[in-house]
Formats: structure tokens, sequence, C-alpha cells
């Protein structure tokens, strides 16, 4: 028979000094269990895992789908590795990490990866050194279904449109610089390929316009990359949300903070890559190029693309275009009524013309709601994305905390009997808590507290891309539509495009929902 906590307390009686502190604790575990109670009885929530899963992600099976990669630089090695492919220095890389440190299980996830039942068999890229790493990756046998098929060759390609011609591809995934997004988009429906495409959708208005025609004038499953969404943070945020336990949200307050140009904005060169001067012949720089102005061959612009207004959005289209759609995704607040930017480059004083501080004030006057954006790449304090109510406030990362309103209507009762505390959480939840996440970088560090990196299901660490991908693979085999379709993603990139208007012409912009164009 086991001891209880009765026979412990009896023990204890000839001990005055720990007879009342054991007493004393015992008493507060049951008054925190009280008020643990209360508190969840009131919110109409259990503290478990989201017990709704997306659709998607719970079919099994069906058809394999041949899959092209157009652009397969750092973003293109991540798609590839969420689909299940990974070249076998990288694998290698990984076994060594897992010794020395046993905390690391990035390979283990990986491996341990559901199989997507797809094929690579299509490489494109105007860089010959990395098309080759794609072909490598997608004919290794290291990939966690290789041990069940034989997959069909992969073709190496350096023009898309190639590609887009070979019948032996069902869908592309586009993770090129983004002014090529849009045409490339383009030209896959034009060719009956489903569509993957990393943001942000368009450099331009104008081309959100063409895209979104095309895609809705098409049978093809469109999805653009925010994979946030399939955190189970971000569903626990939407049932909070659902529940009305935040009361009237107003204001929405959301951050990117990085100490260095480098990651997921700037791109490191490639000592490996870098063509010698004067010798061009493994990097086309003229379909790099593109219909951009025709400037010589430069490493800077090659690989730091993102520094210059010709190839990109600036800090909108890197950085906001996911805070806005974890926003959208989870208030429904559509495109915004008028945008305010501002900014400047204030540190890093090189060639840029992208400011490295950037901020911006979206209002949406039909949803009584101001959401506000502030970006820095000059500095690494912790910033949260705060959804902020009237009884309420909720801070949403890879976990979720929810803060009771000290003034809060529906909590005014509870707290004036002390049964919520308001400077402690109201509810908080952590996937995975039991889990330690080897994180190596200042950039990895950063994806994996926006929940950009990692979630979990049923208490196994997964790709958030991975389960991205799989809703989009899901959509094309059975039906339906993915989370960020082509509605949400025109919703996310004009309002990307408003900021950045606002900050190159110094003004105040608004949306005109009859024209449906930026003014």
């Amino acid at each position: 028979m086991g001891i209880t906590r009765r026979d412990i307390l009896k023990g204890l009686v000839s001990l005055p000094v720990f007879g009342i502190f054991f007493h004393q604790f015992f008493k507060k575990k049951n008054i925190d269990h009280y008020r643990q109670n209360q508190i969840l009885s009131e919110l109409k929530l259990n503290g478990q895992p989201p017990a709704v899963i997306p659709a998607g992600n719970l079919k099994k099976g069906g058809q394999l789908i041949r899959l092209g990669i157009i652009g397969y630089g750092r973003r293109g090695e991540d798609l590839a590795r969420s689909l299940g492919f990974a070249h076998p220095q990288w694998v290698e890389s990984q076994r060594k990490n897992a010794e020395k440190n046993r905390l690391d299980m990035r390979l283990k996830d990986w491996l341990e990866q559901e199989d997507l039942n797809v094929a690579i068999t299509g490489i494109c890229d105007v860089f010959d050194l990395h098309a080759e790493n794609g072909l490598a990756a997608a004919t290794s046998d290291m990939h966690p279904a290789a041990q069940n098929k034989t997959l069909p060759p992969s073709r190496k390609y350096r023009d898309y449109h190639e590609m887009l011609e070979d019948p032996n591809i069902d869908a592309v995934l586009i993770s090129t610089p983004d002014f090529h997004h849009a045409g490339m988009a383009i030209e896959a429906v034009k060719a009956s390929k489903h569509v993957y495409c990393e943001k942000c959708m368009t450099r331009t208005e104008e081309e959100v316009y063409q895209v979104v025609e095309a895609v809705k004038n098409s049978k093809v499953v469109f999805q653009l990359g925010h994979q946030y969404t399939q955190t189970e943070a971000f569903t626990k945020a939407r049932e909070i949300v659902s529940k009305d336990i935040l009361g009237k949200i107003t204001l929405v307050e959301t951050t990117s903070n990085r100490n260095t140009p480098h990651g997921a904005w700037i791109r490191h060169l490639d000592d490996n890559g870098n063509p010698k001067p004067g010798n061009l012949q493994t990097i086309d720089w003229d379909l790099w190029l593109g219909d951009r102005p025709k400037v010589p061959f430069s490493i800077d612009r090659f690989y730091n693309w993102t520094k210059w207004w010709d190839y990109a959005t600036g800090l909108s289209g890197q950085l906001f275009c996911h805070e806005f759609d974890a926003v959208n995704q989870i208030l429904d607040i559509g495109i915004p009524k008028s945008a305010v930017a501002s900014g400047g480059i204030y540190y890093f004083k090189d060639n840029r013309e992208i400011p490295d501080v950037f901020h911006s004030v979206f209002e949406f006057p039909n949803s009584d709601l101001t959401l506000i954006y502030s970006a820095s790449l000059a500095s690494s304090r912790d910033r949260g994305r705060v959804f902020m109510g009237h009884d309420s406030s909720m801070e949403l990362g890879d976990t979720l905390t929810v803060m009771a309103d000290e003034d809060s209507s529906r909590f005014k009762e509870k707290i004036e009997k002390g049964i919520i505390d308001t400077s402690l959480p109201l509810f908080s939840y952590r996937p995975g808590a039991k889990g330690i996440d080897a994180v190596t970088s200042a950039t990895e560090k950063y994806y994996a507290t926006r929940g950009l990196v990692y979630t979990y299901r049923s208490g196994k660490r997964i790709d958030t891309t991975h389960l991205h991908i799989k809703e989009w693979l899901d959509c094309i085999r059975f039906g339906g539509t993915p989370s960020c379709h082509i509605d949400k993603a025109y919703e996310v990139t004009i309002a990307c495009h408003m900021a950045t208007k606002s900050y190159q012409e110094k003004r105040r912009v608004e949306w005109d929902p009859v024209k449906r164009r930026i003014i």
C-alpha cells in the first residue's frame, strides 16, 4: 500500500516546524488547484493540445505527386527537407551534431517525418552549383521513404519554362527571389501545375491582381508559404478568440527583431559558389535578372538581392507578411483601410536601398481595430505578438500566454475574490513542453520563438513547413482549400504593398474596395 498525503501529514505532527511548512504547502496547492479549476471552467478550456487538427493533416496515402522545385537556394533546400529529401552532406553533418549534443534532435525528427509520397522530378536554378545540390538531394537514398519505394529520376533545368513543359511534373514549389514569383506562378498555372509559392507573393501591386486572376480562373491548388498557421499554439489562439476570452480586441502589436543583416533577410555569401571574375558560365545572369534592369554581374546582388527595390519589397514583404497573415488567419480582418509607414537605414550604412528599421500602422475601422508593426535589424530585444482585448491580452509565438486585464468586465468578480491574479497568466499553453530544442543560430532562434520552425502533434516535434506542404498536397489529392489559399494570399500581399508604398511615397495610403486598388 502506498504512502498517502494523509500519512505524510500525520508523520509530521511531531515535527512542529516541518509540520507547519508542509501544512502550508498542501494548503496552497489545494487553493491553486481550486483557482485553476475555477478559471478553466470560466474559460471553458481544458489546457490540453487542440482537439481539432486541420483535416488535411489527418489524411493518408494518395497517388504519387511529382514535384519540381524552382530556385534551389537556402529556402529551396528547406523545402526539399520538408518533403523528405536532403543532401547527403547535410545528413552527415546532422549525424555528427547529434553525436556531440544529445539534445540535438533535428536528424531524428527528420528521419521520423511522415512520408508524403512525393518525388522531386525536377530542379531548376540558374546557378549550376545549386541545381547539382538539388539533384543530389532528390536522388539520395537517405530520405525517410527511401526504404519503401523506387522513385522516378530527377532532371536539372536552367529555364523554368522547360520545367513547366515537362509532363513528368505535376506541381511546383517556387522559392526564387521575390521578383520572379508572379511570372513563374502565372506560367505554372497556365501549364496546369499546382503551385506552392514562397512569400512575398509578388514584387508589385499590379502583379497581385494578375496572379489572383490566373489562379481563380484555373483548377490548380495554390498555397502561399506562411507555415505559421500550422502550429498548435496558433490553433489554440483561434480557439481562445472564438470563445471571446479576450473580449473586444481593438489593438494588435506585432514585431520582428534581430541584430544582424544576415539570415532570412540578407543571405550569406557562399565562398564555394562565387564565380571567378569574368567567368560566368556557372550562373546565367541574364536569366536571373529577368525583366529587371540590366546591370553587370554582382555577387552582392545575386546573394543579397533583398537590399534593393528592383528585386524585393523590403521588410514588409520579407517579415511583416508572416505577422499579418498570422493576425488575419485568427481575426479575419481582411485588407486594411489605410496604412502609414516610416523608418530608414539607421545602422547598416552599406549600399542597400531598403530600410533596416521599419514601422507601419494599419487601420481597420470596420473591425474597430488598429494593427501596429515594428521591426529592427539592429537589435535582438525580444518583443512579442500581442492581441489586446478589453478583458485580457494574448501573446502568441511558439507558446501562448493570456493575461487578464485588471479592469476587465468579464473577470471583475473573480479578480475581486482573488481567484484571478492579474499579475499572473490567466492561461498559458506551451506545445511539447517536455522536450528541449537545440537552437544553434540567432536566426534559428528567431524563427523558433515565432513558431516558424517546429510545432508538436501528439507530443511529437514536427517541422511546420512539412505540415504546410502536406496540407497543400492533401488538397491536391483529396480536394479542399489550403489555409493560405489565393484569397488569403491576396489580402496579405496587398497589405504588404500598402506599407511599402506608404514608405516609398512618404504618405498615408488607402485601399479602395470598389476600384480594388491602393490609392
